[in-house]
């Protein structure tokens, strides 16, 4: 287990040093091997290194975590070896915060927590790569790694490396279901105590981080950094194929499915694939559920999505808020608008199919017709082998199999499943008046 072991005679001043101490841990690396040095509070020191890296984080989670504690907060049941650290802790839950820095007026609730931050300001410990300042020394050494590539902590069930300790014991809890951090107000469970930190703001509404141009305040300060990128225009994540510039990381990852053509969210009902997990539920929701939960508060007609009872509604109320700027033509829908700005005033690109050279003002009708071409006919219906290409063909189908009948003459009160049907029926309907 061990590579080498020393053991060195302590004098007697130097002990005097240490003598306070029952056990000392310090953690690093020294030519990529792992070392743990301690004292034994006798008359020697010890140090002991590590060829596996794992072992450190046992030994640390393990040899220093059996000191009594006896001290037990009341809110959240975390105990303390001493009364000095349960009244630290305290100041967590009351989020009284006395301490201000002078440079940037953020708040603390220790005082040592704002003596560290001031070693941002002063630049103490400052990397030599990038310049980043750090709150304190340990800090530094940590985010070093990121430069060197050094990731000494690996998980032994999956090989996963990390450049913390305390990276890679968060990450077991992924292995193992653990979550000892409990929020006392709704029972929910976390893997670390800075998820439960952030969880705590649902129940209380603190949002600390302020943007001191508009005064929008966020929750997590990652939200107020991507924020603030509304103001300045920053858009630090560039495309390497088409130099499109985006806000945020997760933007970048969408957009560069546009450049591969992976769509890694496939259906489970049909075989279509989505380059979104947002156009997967989307998809779920509008074919494949039945569930209506938006109704129309005029006729009481129910439907899958908001955007869907939004267009329906406009057929009560008249409203047609899409203008067009050439004719001053009003339109219910942004598509119609599109529509009749290509027909109308050649406005805007038509897209054709190259097979049969067939004109589309919409990119969905053209992927549609596409699929004609291909024979792809992705959406199934549940009640029997039938095949659509679209899923609106899918929906037509699918009355065939249903009993509902929401359509409703106004004339004789007759229902009907398909709009179609009462349409006709009112015709004759109205003749016979």
């Amino acid at each position: 287990m061990y590579s080498r072991c020393w053991r060195y005679a302590l004098f007697p001043s130097f002990f005097t040093y240490f003598s306070w101490l029952s056990l000392v841990a310090m953690l690093f690396v020294e030519n990529n091997v792992s070392c743990c040095a301690y004292s034994t509070g006798e008359t020697s020191f010890e140090v002991k290194t590590e060829a596996d890296s794992n072992d450190v984080t046992k030994h640390s989670l393990q040899s220093h975590d059996d000191k009594p504690r006896p001290y037990v907060c009341t809110v959240c049941e975390k105990r303390f070896t001493t009364k000095y650290g349960l009244n630290e802790h305290r100041e967590r839950h009351t989020g009284e915060k006395l301490y201000s820095c002078s440079q940037c007026e953020k708040r603390f609730a220790h005082k040592s927590c704002l003596g560290s931050h001031m070693n941002v300001h002063t630049g103490k410990y400052s990397c030599t790569e990038c310049g980043r300042c750090c709150q304190s020394s340990g800090m530094l050494s940590q985010h070093s790694r990121i430069h060197s590539g050094v990731k000494p902590f690996e998980c032994n069930d999956c090989g996963k490396r990390f450049t913390q300790a305390g990276g890679l014991v968060a990450h077991r809890r992924i292995h193992s279901g653990e979550k000892p951090y409990n929020c006392h107000v709704c029972y929910r469970a976390f893997r670390v105590s800075s998820s439960l930190h952030k969880h705590m703001r649902v129940h209380t509404g603190d949002k600390p981080y302020k943007c001191h141009m508009c005064n929008k305040a966020f929750t997590e300060s990652g939200n107020l950094n991507i924020h603030i990128r509304v103001h300045t225009g920053d858009k630090p994540y560039k495309c390497h194929i088409c130099d499109n510039a985006f806000t945020e990381s997760g933007q970048l990852n969408s957009h560069m499915r546009v450049h591969t053509g992976d769509k890694p969210y496939k259906c489970s009902v049909c075989i279509k694939s989505f380059s979104h997990s947002s156009h997967l539920l989307l998809h779920k929701r509008r074919i494949h559920s039945h569930r209506k939960p938006h109704q129309c508060p005029y006729c009481g007609m129910q439907f899958k999505t908001n955007d869907n009872l939004k267009r329906h509604v406009s057929t009560h109320t008249g409203a047609k808020p899409y203008l067009c700027r050439h004719c001053s033509e009003r339109f219910r829908r942004l598509d119609e608008l599109k529509r009749h700005l290509l027909k109308s005033h050649n406005e805007g690109t038509w897209l054709m199919c190259q097979i049969c050279q067939k004109k589309f003002s919409h990119r969905g009708n053209l992927k549609d017709h596409l699929l004609r071409h291909k024979g792809v006919k992705p959406f199934a219906c549940n009640e029997c082998p039938e095949r659509f290409c679209t899923a609106f063909e899918l929906k037509s189908h699918q009355i065939a199999h249903s009993d509902y009948k929401q359509f409703c003459c106004g004339l004789c009160g007759k229902h009907f499943k398909r709009k179609g049907y009462v349409i006709k029926h009112f015709k004759r309907c109205s003749d016979y008046l």
